[in-house]
């Protein structure tokens, strides 16, 4: 069988095309020149992605859509739209990284072209039109996220947030992929489209082997989105990979993870909806409501954030849930407030945490409002979306998802939703709290705020107040 590949094809991906060029060329930068400036890498990286945002807006003025490489990517708006989200989280990530590196050494050397490969995976599984190349895209952002986190290789709980995640991540991997091998026995093929004839062929008479693939699909994906009961990775692997590091896979990889179900959940396997909605309802609930309960017992802010990113998850998965002409839009729309409110939240933990990471306790923020009121402003806006109040992204972004579900007639998953959100109020109040009616610690002294952090911080305050406040108008200039 012979693959015809034109200039078209890569014209089509020239986002993934850019950003892997310069991974590579940093690459080649951190052994050619090894006494290049540390800084200059971040600044080549950031450079890289900016090139990438600017091929993914040409390429989607010049209406490029379709399926390429022999019918193995899909170019759509969905895609440029998941192109940005990954983009942005691994530009914030890069400047993240700068503000860390001032109070911890990283070695820029392979942290940024780690970055850049992992968010060319992530693009891959956003444009993916064949099962083989979402596990191509999945491997190539999952191989440079197990380094990552155990990016801080003379710290214990770094290394030992490396290798579980590796070898969870590798269990993971094998249920996908013989999920996939199971899916092919059965439909004779690994094509998104051609996957979704199967299933309209076959709607009352589906191959029980089919049904078993799909399910270990679901299994690897639930995975890679922290659903429980495959979340035990999730506060250990946070807790102990560098800040910029768990913030980026809080919001990157659950994109991707998302970007997957979307693929093939619920375009491919969408005929067969009546299969798997009944499933995905159990885990929604249950991740829900198991991520909130834990993040109340939480005084660490980075677990708490790790349960609550388990939390969002569900909530996330109820618009998938809805499998209805708002499912696309509530999640994607949901991811792009999730990426402000968390990398904003991440990003204020990194600074009250200082050197070594060693004042992440929520205790180490009280008086933040008072000593620091950016901070504690900033701090306060992120809880607040991330709890779901008006009138931040978090709100309108938990609105669309819960209108995606009752359109469909979900109401008790509704209402699990709702009890949830009240449910986290809680402990997301509890840093406010901290930050304003406790009395500063005279001997924690907060790190400076670096420029790149505070862009980070400010870009984030003001992506979840615009997202909340005219989200219709924000949408309407990318999707």
């Amino acid at each position: 069988m012979s693959i015809t590949i034109t200039g078209t094809d890569f014209l089509a991906i020239l986002p993934v095309v850019v950003l892997s060029a310069f991974g590579i060329y940093l690459m080649l930068q951190g052994v050619l020149a090894p006494r290049i400036n540390r800084r200059v890498l971040v600044y080549l990286g950031l450079l890289g992605v900016v090139a990438a945002l600017g091929s993914n807006i040409y390429v989607a003025r010049l209406g490029i859509s379709g399926t390429f490489f022999d019918d193995m990517v899909r170019v759509d708006r969905l895609t440029v739209v998941l192109n940005y989200i990954f983009l942005a989280t691994a530009a914030l990530c890069l400047l993240m990284a700068d503000g860390y590196s001032r109070q911890e050494s990283l070695e820029f050397i392979e942290f940024v072209p780690l970055v850049l490969f992992s968010t060319v995976g992530m693009m891959l599984m956003g444009m993916a039109e064949s099962l083989m190349i979402i596990f191509l895209g999945l491997e190539t952002m999952s191989i440079a996220l197990y380094v990552l986190a155990a990016f801080r290789r003379f710290n214990r709980r770094s290394l030992e947030a490396g290798l579980k995640y590796f070898l969870l991540g590798a269990f993971a991997t094998g249920f996908l992929l013989y999920g996939i091998a199971l899916l092919y026995g059965s439909a004779g093929t690994t094509n998104l489209a051609d996957l979704t004839k199967y299933f309209e062929t076959n709607l009352l008479d589906l191959d029980v082997l089919a049904l078993i693939g799909l399910a270990l699909i679901i299994i690897g994906f639930a995975f890679k989105v922290a659903l429980v009961p495959f979340h035990m990775w999730t506060p250990d692997v946070y807790q102990g990979a560098p800040i910029p590091v768990t913030a980026y896979m809080a919001v990157g990889a659950k994109a991707a993870g998302f970007a997957a179900i979307l693929r093939v959940i619920y375009q491919a396997a969408g005929p067969i909806a009546f299969q798997w909605t009944q499933v995905l309802w159990v885990l929604a609930v249950l991740t829900m409501t198991v991520g909130n309960i834990i993040a109340l017992a939480q005084n660490d802010i980075k677990r708490m954030l790790a349960y609550s990113s388990i939390a969002h998850a569900g909530y996330i998965l109820m618009g998938v849930i809805a499998a209805n002409d708002l499912t696309v839009t509530s999640v994607v729309f949901y991811l792009i407030v999730y990426l402000f409110m968390n990398v904003g939240a991440f990003a204020v933990a990194e600074i009250v945490g200082g050197e070594g990471e060693s004042r992440v306790q929520i205790q180490h923020f009280a008086g933040l409002g008072k000593t620091h009121p950016f901070l504690g402003i900033a701090m306060t806006v992120f809880m607040f979306s991330l709890a779901g109040f008006p009138p931040t992204g978090g709100f309108m972004g938990k609105l669309n998802l819960f209108s995606a579900a009752l359109q469909s007639g979900f109401i008790w998953l509704v209402i699990f939703g709702a009890i949830n959100t009240l449910l986290s109020v809680y402990y997301y109040i509890g840093v406010v709290i901290a930050m304003y009616m406790k009395e500063p610690d005279e001997t924690h002294t907060v790190a400076p705020v670096w420029p790149g952090m505070g862009l980070v911080i400010a870009i984030s305050v003001v992506g979840t107040f615009l997202l909340g406040i005219l989200p219709g108008r924000l949408l309407s200039l990318i999707y």
